[in-house]
């Protein structure tokens, strides 16, 4: 199951449920998104010719991120860009999710493994991150 978390015609972010399965190559992002989500299903027998991706200069304006939550439950509140919150969700055991825009948050509600993917180099939090005013 693929949710889409949209504001205003905006898409925020997509979760991939653990329970999508789809078969062959399936990607989630249009191609012009600066990070591309898929999920490979393939049976067994399948082969992917040996490869490596030709160089190409791209430029991005937007950092997306990849969390895949390996155990544990997490809930997640989206906002929009000037701190109003747009709404909540959970994310459960092996459910992944690419935020595109908007902001997030998150509060852990099991303790939770989470593996994060997103556009380098990481310069440390305060080059990182801009905090939300979270209105009420």
């Amino acid at each position: 199951m693929i949710e889409r978390i949209e504001q205003d015609g905006k898409l925020l972010a997509l979760i991939i449920r653990n329970e999508f399965e789809g078969d062959g190559a399936n990607f989630f992002t249009s191609e012009d998104n600066p990070l591309q989500l898929g999920i490979f299903k393939h049976r067994k027998g399948v082969e992917i010719r040996p490869h490596t991706h030709k160089p190409s200069t791209r430029t991005i304006d937007a950092v997306q991120e990849v969390l895949h939550i390996q155990y544990g439950k997490v809930g997640v509140d989206f906002y929009d860009g000037t701190g109003v919150k747009v709404l909540s969700n959970i994310l459960n055991k092996d459910d992944t999710i690419l935020l595109i825009a908007g902001g997030h948050g998150f509060k852990m509600l099991e303790d939770s493994k989470i593996i994060e993917v997103k556009q380098g180099p990481y310069s440390g939090v305060e080059k990182d991150k801009e905090y939300l005013e979270v209105q009420k």
